[in-house]
C-alpha cells in the first residue's frame, strides 16, 4: 500500500512538473510593432501586445541626465542622447505616431490597465557607468512598488550586477539575466531565478535549458523571429520566446497544442 502511495505521489510530481514548463508562452519584443507599424517601446505597441492577447510585452528603461525613467531601447531618442539629457530635452522630439518618449510611470500605468499582460521589463545598462546603472536599478523598482505593479513587472537586465541589486531590493520578483555567459547554476546561486538569454547561446550549452529547469528556473529565449527556431524551443518546452514577429509565434503555438 506504502509502495502504492508512493508511486502515485512520484506521477503527480512528474505530471506536475510537466505541465510546469508546458505550454511555451509568447513576448513581443519591444511591443508589437513590426506589422503593426507602429514605434517600437511605445504605449501603443504595448496596447496591440494586449490585443493580440500575448503573455508579455518586453520593454527598455534608461535614467535620465535628471534622474526620470524612460522607456526607449536605444541609448538616444532619436539623436538625443538619453543618458546625457534632460526629460524636457528629449520632449523635443516625438515618435512618429505623435507620441512624446514614454516615462516608465506612463508605462506601467497603461500597462496595469491592459489586464492578463505581463510587463517584462529590461533595465538597460548605463553608458556612464556602473553606479548609474544601480542607481537606475535602485529608482526603477522603487517606481514599480510605488505604482503597485509588483505583481505584473517582470525585470531583465544585461548587468549582472543590476539583476543582484534587483533582487536585493524585490527578493520575490522575476529576474532573469540576459547576457549568456553565465550557467544556470551561476545564476541560480546568485538568487536570480531566470534565464533570458540569445537562442544562440542554448545551441551552444545544450542542456542549459533542461539544467535551468531542473533547478526550478524559468528560461527564455530572444530574439526568435523564425518558424524554425521557434519549432525548436518550444519542442524543448522552453517558459518564453521573445520575438518580433508575435502574430507567426501565436500561430506556431496554436498548432503545437
Amino acid at each position: 500500500m506504502k509502495k502504492h502511495i508512493l508511486s502515485c505521489l512520484t506521477l503527480a510530481m512528474v505530471i506536475s512538473s510537466s505541465a510546469l514548463f508546458a505550454q511555451t508562452k509568447a513576448i513581443a519584443h519591444r511591443g508589437v510593432w513590426k506589422n503593426s507599424h507602429l514605434p517600437q517601446n511605445s504605449i501603443a505597441s504595448l496596447k496591440a501586445a494586449h490585443d493580440l492577447k500575448l503573455f508579455g510585452s518586453e520593454f527598455d528603461v534608461h535614467l535620465t541626465k535628471d534622474n526620470i525613467l524612460v522607456v526607449n531601447h536605444d541609448n538616444d531618442f532619436y539623436g538625443i542622447d538619453i543618458a546625457t539629457a534632460t526629460y524636457q530635452d528629449l520632449l523635443q522630439k516625438k515618435h512618429p505616431n505623435g507620441e512624446a518618449i514614454p516615462t516608465l510611470e506612463e508605462y506601467l500605468k497603461a500597462g496595469k490597465k491592459l489586464k492578463g499582460l505581463r510587463l517584462i521589463l529590461e533595465l538597460k545598462t548605463n553608458k556612464l557607468g556602473l553606479e548609474r546603472t544601480l542607481e537606475a536599478a535602485t529608482k526603477t523598482v522603487e517606481m514599480v512598488k510605488s505604482l503597485k505593479a509588483e505583481k505584473v513587472t517582470d525585470y531583465i537586465a544585461f548587468s549582472f550586477e543590476a539583476c543582484q541589486k534587483i533582487h536585493e531590493l524585490a527578493p520575490k520578483a522575476n529576474i532573469q539575466y540576459l547576457n549568456g555567459d553565465k550557467s544556470p547554476a551561476d545564476v541560480n546561486a546568485a538568487g536570480i531565478n531566470g534565464l533570458d538569454y540569445h537562442f544562440s547561446v542554448f545551441k551552444k550549452n545544450t542542456t542549459w535549458l533542461s539544467d535551468a529547469h531542473q533547478l526550478g528556473m524559468k528560461v527564455n529565449a530572444w530574439t526568435v523571429n523564425t518558424p524554425e527556431e521557434m519549432t525548436n524551443l518550444i519542442d524543448q518546452k522552453i517558459d518564453f520566446i521573445t520575438t518580433d514577429e508575435p502574430e507567426l509565434l501565436v500561430e506556431k503555438l496554436k498548432s503545437k497544442k
